[in-house]
């Protein structure tokens, strides 16, 4: 699994016109799965996003996770987080799970992270057309991938 992780002041996501899902402060999530994605990704990736100290402390330091300050989290579906671009101009998708194995996946990240937090999440739509829009803090914008740890 692939992340993007965005500390925002606010985010969205609208499918066809409508807001699906909406936060404040907090992160958000675009999550990419791939074919050998497995529930220890999930278990590993959910309590990296959930412990991960990027929110400033009092000393405007960057000393504290969503947790501390009680933040919200909005997750996206996002396949080409796994596009390879090294042959050619466009890119390709073949590491990017189907959806066959992805929804199952998705769902479960979903509710492991919302069980973990403590309270509800927001999400966009599996294999919807979404609108995201955001407010990056900082900015403050990091990549994790569940399959490089270390």
């Amino acid at each position: 699994m692939r992340i993007v992780l965005q500390r925002v002041s606010e985010a969205s996501v609208s499918i066809e016109g409508t807001i699906n899902g909406a936060i404040q402060s907090g992160l958000l999530v675009l999550l990419g799965i791939e074919e050998a994605d497995t529930a220890e990704d999930i278990d590993w990736l959910c309590n990296k996003i959930l412990k991960m100290r990027i929110f400033n402390d009092e000393n405007g330091v960057m000393n504290l996770s969503l947790q501390d300050i009680d933040g919200e989290i909005l997750v996206i579906s996002q396949f080409t987080l796994h596009a390879s671009t090294k042959k050619g101009n466009r890119p390709g998708y073949i590491k990017a799970a189907k959806p066959e194995i992805a929804i199952p996946l998705y769902e479960e990240f979903n509710k492991k992270l919302e069980n973990l937090l403590g309270k509800p999440i927001k999400t966009g739509i599996f294999g919807a057309d979404m609108k995201v829009s955001l407010v990056n803090d900082g900015p403050v914008t990091i990549l994790i991938d569940s399959k490089n740890r270390e």
